[in-house]
């Protein structure tokens, strides 16, 4: 019996690929399996092939398998997209609509998945046959998939719901008159533990609800859509407000005055948005306001592969404003830091008064994953620097309110609109300590060292997280979803008796150059591991004075994410 499974379902995008995988990984997430579920597809509504692998396992993983136990294969072309990561002796379940050959090394399941369904009354209901059909290949129960199907088809009708119970055990009867159930693959039980399942946007979504956002200009672009689609059903139930705007700029202008005026507010991007809101992320560093800006990278350049994994906007992220200004830049890098990281966002943009940036990517924003409850006390909310009508109205008679006053910190004294007393300028134009333009040398100097003396010498808590051997033989560096590749390859390789180490970023601005020198310190060998064709994370170490007399890079830039073979291989060759 299996402790782990690798499942995929392929065929043609638009003919229920992605209802079949989040059906077959919802179903085994309740019974208390814990599920990685990653989605490869195209960008276009309908055509072209597209397939989620879901891994099921005893134990948490956060990368997709090395390899696939049963392929479910709706044409040929899924077949020969997708075997050459079957398992020698694994098994494809394909449709006999289509006449499947496979290769010798697996065995081939020929179901009528489309007869089938065409006999309980619709041929779109094939990917429930082959549900069935799976269930029995794995030893699970018929009935596994029902709590799932009645939320989802209920109201339509019990007819449907019946229609799409009856194609499941048709699927599953149809496997064990052919002799297809092998106990090779019956999954060993789980433990009947309820957790969570989503992917990095709803948490994301999520943890800024409970930070206390309530209003969230955005425009939809692939992959960070989910965010804004969450929060335009739960805003409104605490009184706020999601508006779809004609473009990203406008989505990001919005977003500075809703922070103006007093809100928390966010947006939510991907690489070819960010680049449009720079403008604006400028005017945000320069009127001091606090703003959380979401971006979900994906391949690029231009238009690139927008369903596809990559982390190329670090550059951008950290350099893109025309100027300089204080900016922060987070890294999650997994869901439930998705949630916690979106508190720490809003806190530390009150707190600097300046643009925050939350970088994830397409492998953690859309892969579907079993998550642990989130510890909702890990999220307070800390508004900065905002002053009240009692200390404004302690100043001199007739001062003006310093809204951007010189302080040593840097950090000037906040307040809403409509406070008594606290009128002030607000400009994108250089200003003196009331907000009223001024282009004196003088003035410009103190106002750019005021602004970005916030952030000089802090290094965020918990930048870099290190785990492993002392004094390694390798260690890698990773960011964002990478997480899991690197830390399954570890534990391969220290089960070998190797010496690894494994250091993940979690804010590359400010950069947190002494954590991770301290981080490296005393290993052999440094991989900085990242989807990228330059290197990026890289050359942030080197900007920022992160020195070791052995450092390489791991790239992977073809859109698909880092498996935890690729890294094992890789520092099995350097050892």
């Amino acid at each position: 019996m299996l402790e782990q499974l690798s499942w995929k379902v392929g065929g043609q995008q638009g003919e229920g690929v992605e209802s079949t995988g989040e059906t077959f990984a919802i179903a085994l997430n309740r019974r208390g399996y814990y599920v990685y579920s990653f989605r490869h597809f195209s960008s276009r509504i309908k055509g072209g092939h597209s397939n989620d692998k879901v891994r099921v396992s005893l134990k948490r993983y956060r990368a997709s398998a090395d390899y696939t136990d049963v392929l479910l294969a709706f044409d040929q072309e899924s077949i020969d997209f997708n075997v050459g990561e079957v398992r020698k002796g694994g098994i494809v379940i394909a449709d006999a609509k289509f006449n499947p050959t496979a290769p010798d090394n697996v065995r081939l399941l020929t179901v009528p998945l489309t007869k089938i369904a065409e006999e309980c009354g619709s041929a779109i209901m094939k990917n429930m046959v082959s549900l069935g059909a799976s269930a029995a290949v794995l030893g699970l129960p018929v009935d596994i998939f029902a709590e799932v199907i009645e939320e989802r088809f209920s109201r339509k009708g019990q007819k449907i719901v019946d229609q799409n119970m009856e194609a499941v055990k048709r699927g599953y009867d149809y496997i064990k008159e052919i002799g297809g159930m092998d106990p090779e693959f019956a999954l060993l039980p789980a433990d009947g533990t309820r957790r969570l399942f989503m992917m990095g946007n709803d948490a994301i979504a999520l943890g800024a609800l409970a930070a206390g956002a309530r209003v969230m200009p955005a425009y939809p672009i692939t992959p960070a859509s989910d965010v804004m689609e969450y929060l335009i059903k739960k805003f409104p139930k605490v009184g706020g407000v999601v508006v779809q705007t004609e473009d990203e700029i406008a989505a990001m202008t919005m977003a500075i005055g809703a922070a103006y005026g007093g809100a928390r507010s966010l947006t939510a991007t991907s690489g070819p948005g960010l680049a449009l809101m720079m403008e604006a992320i400028g005017l945000a560093g320069m009127t001091e306001t606090p703003v959380v800006i979401v971006d979900t990278q994906r391949g690029g350049p231009s238009t690139g592969l927008p369903t596809k994994q990559e982390q190329s906007d670090m550059l951008a992220a950290l350099f893109g404003t025309h100027g300089e200004i204080p900016k922060i830049v987070l890294n999650p890098a997994t869901t439930e830091e998705c949630f916690t990281i979106m508190g720490q966002a809003f806190n530390l943009a009150e707190k600097y008064q300046c643009p925050v940036i939350v970088m994830t990517d397409l492998a953690l924003s859309l892969s579907k994953q079993t998550t642990e409850a989130f510890d909702l006390s890990a999220i307070q909310i800390d508004r900065g620097n905002i002053v009240s009508e009692a200390d404004i109205t302690s100043r001199a008679e007739g001062e003006e309110f310093k809204r951007y006053e010189f302080t040593e910190s840097g950090i000037s004294p906040r307040v809403f609109p409509g406070e008594k007393g606290g009128i002030h300028h607000v400009t994108g134009v250089e200003h003196v300590e009331s907000g009223r333009p001024n282009e004196t040398t003088l003035n410009r100097a103190k106002m750019m060292e005021k602004r970005m003396r916030k952030l000089e010498g802090v290094e965020i808590e918990g930048s870099v997280v290190r785990t492993g051997d002392e004094n390694p033989d390798v260690i890698m560096v990773g960011i964002g979803s990478n997480v899991g590749g690197i830390g399954e390859a570890v534990q391969k390789l220290q089960a070998e008796g190797l010496k690894v180490a494994h250091a993940h970023i979690h804010a590359i601005l400010p950069f947190p150059t002494q954590m991770l020198q301290n981080a490296i310190a005393g290993a052999k060998k440094v991989v900085v591991v990242e989807n990228n064709a330059t290197g990026q994370l890289h050359r942030l170490m080197n900007m920022f004075g992160v020195s070791h007399p052995a450092i390489s890079s791991y790239l992977k830039y073809d859109g698909s994410a880092i498996l935890p073979v690729e890294l094992y291989n890789h520092c099995k060759e350097l050892i």
